[in-house]
């Protein structure tokens, strides 16, 4: 394993930005300083006019494999993401078949072992009837990142909406338990409402039907339950004004039991762009009108919102394609997370200091990762260095297994220039080192 010494950069770390060198060794960070003189060979790389951040943490992706690999697989998603600034995820369990057993989670584990250029972590997935096999995951509470509950807008026996099943994973869970909120008895009752007046539904309809009180109740009961037996929630992509008021800043992320997660396409789209892209931003929780938005980026800013993630779901261009009603539904966006909020940083509605803390240091807090998601010294050496140079997405340069993006078009101030994933340079300037794999997240819980 190579030695290198990233020189002259500007390290966004833990609240401020300084300028200096760090020395990677065995796949660590060996030392941070203002200038370093390495007594031994190293490979020197040039960060001057550039920034090194810690990589990105995705806490939600769905990466589609097993079962669904003409929509995407680990391998493909895991490079997008690299080549993103993306060097840790953590995968959902909606696949096919659902990972509701412990053997299907680890069979996960192997694909990951084998094919993702990212470091990873899987969710164990829960039904009405595996409640018994979900709690196993007791025994791997730091080698999972978490077990995951649809409790709403779900199909088939991913859905999980009774009482006493809830009550059972609640009640017994000893690791962070992820939620998708809408509650799947509103949808049904607004979408027969609209079905009543309206031959067809279309594309702009999808928030009247997933509107703000769909997810309102729901987390509210989620946290009612959490509140009840004391388990450690952490609801994902929050996307209403009317969510905020459930979530509080006035403990310190490490000490919260309750936590929420925001996504870009929340903080970037409203309904006002189902106009131009339909059914190319179809997803559940649905983007919103534009005081959600307003509403979120207070939300993120003020610290009631904790961490941001992608939520990165990718379909064909021919499910895309379909009738709203038969569209399905989904974004994929884990390559481009950085390169978008490092926009709203150059549009002065983020610090870069702040854009880093939620989507590198505050992941790893949430989820107690084992020495990830800082610039530190003895931790892994996940790092993304940045250059202010316009970025277009385009067909020629999206890596997704899809081959589509809704931001296609969209020209970013800035652009990933290298990615080390373990002290590894995978990516570089378009060119990837393919000859290294991830590691699986190991995490520090009592």
């Amino acid at each position: 394993m190579s030695t290198y010494i990233i020189k002259n950069t500007s390290i966004v770390n833990e609240g401020k930005t300084t300028q200096g060198d760090v020395l990677i060794k065995k796949g660590r960070i060996e030392k941070i300083a203002g200038k370093i003189d390495a007594k031994e060979a190293v490979r020197e790389i040039n960060g001057e006019a550039q920034f090194l951040l810690p990589g990105v943490i995705d806490d939600q992706v769905h990466f589609r494999e097993p079962g669904l690999t003409h929509k995407a697989n680990i391998y493909s998603e895991a490079k997008a993401a690299v080549a993103g600034g993306v060097t840790s995820f953590m995968e959902m369990p909606n696949t096919q078949p659902p990972v509701f057993t412990q053997s299907l989670l680890e069979d996960k584990y192997t694909i990951g072992a084998h094919n993702s250029l990212a470091n990873y972590s899987f969710y164990m997935g829960t039904s009405q009837d595996n409640w018994e096999e979900v709690l196993k995951t007791n025994d791997k509470k730091n080698e999972v990142c978490g077990i995951k509950i649809f409790m709403g807008s779900s199909t088939g026996n991913l859905l999980v909406d009774n009482p006493l099943v809830l009550e059972k994973i609640f009640g017994g869970a000893e690791l962070l338990i992820a939620t998708h909120c809408e509650e799947e008895s509103l949808i049904k009752r607004n979408k027969a409402a609209l079905e009543a007046i309206k031959p067809h539904l279309e594309p702009a309809d999808h928030p009247i039907i997933r509107n703000e009180e769909v997810c309102f109740e729901s987390s509210f009961k989620a946290i009612q339950l959490a509140q009840k037996f004391d388990a450690r929630l952490h609801i994902l992509h929050i996307s209403t004004a009317k969510e905020l008021q459930l979530f509080s800043n006035l403990r310190t992320l490490a000490d919260k039991r309750i936590t929420a997660e925001v996504c870009v396409h929340h903080l970037h789209f409203t309904a006002e762009d189902y106009a131009a892209k339909g059914n190319l931003i179809k997803c559940n929780p649905a983007i919103k009108s534009p005081e959600n938005k307003v509403a979120l980026w207070e939300g993120l800013l003020n610290d009631q919102l904790d961490v941001i993630a992608t939520d990165h779901a990718p379909h064909t261009w021919a499910e895309k394609q379909k009738d709203y009603a038969h569209a399905h539904a989904g974004l994929p966006l884990v390559q481009h997370p950085l390169m978008l909020m490092l926009k709203y940083v150059k549009e002065g509605k983020i610090s870069m200091e702040k854009m880093v803390e939620k989507m590198s240091h505050a992941v790893a807090t949430c989820f107690q990762i084992k020495e990830r998601g800082f610039i530190r010294e003895g931790y892994h050496a996940d790092l993304v260095l940045v250059k202010e140079q316009p970025y277009t997405v385009s067909k020629e340069n999206i890596l997704y297994h899809c081959a589509w993006s809704p931001l296609e078009g969209t020209t970013f101030p800035y652009q990933v220039s290298s990615t080390f994933i373990n002290g590894h340079p995978v990516y570089h300037e378009g060119v990837f080192n393919e000859s290294q794999k991830g590691q699986r997240l190991q995490f520090t819980r009592s």
